[in-house]
């Protein structure tokens, strides 16, 4: 799945997520666009992971911060 195909299906994960329907760019941070609190992080990678079908290790996970860097994470893993 190439980049745009990606982004786009986070997107579509985000959504309902997305309380406050903040406009996704690749610089949108999850704890301060999205305001996303630790459970709702935990919730949203699980759903990343089970619609990839790929592993967001701990250390990862703890570098992302923006939607950007999220989908450059996922095409990576997708290898």
């Amino acid at each position: 799945m190439d980049r745009a195909a990606t982004a786009a299906k986070i997107a579509e994960l985000i959504a309902p997520f997305n309380k406050k329907g903040v406009e996704l760019t690749d610089a949108s941070t999850f704890a301060g666009d999205l305001e996303f609190d630790s459970l709702t992080v935990m919730d949203f990678v699980a759903e990343i992971e089970d619609a990839f079908d790929i592993i967001i290790s701990m250390n990862a996970q703890a570098e992302i911060e923006n939607y950007g860097q999220l989908i450059d994470a996922v095409v990576k893993l997708q290898g």
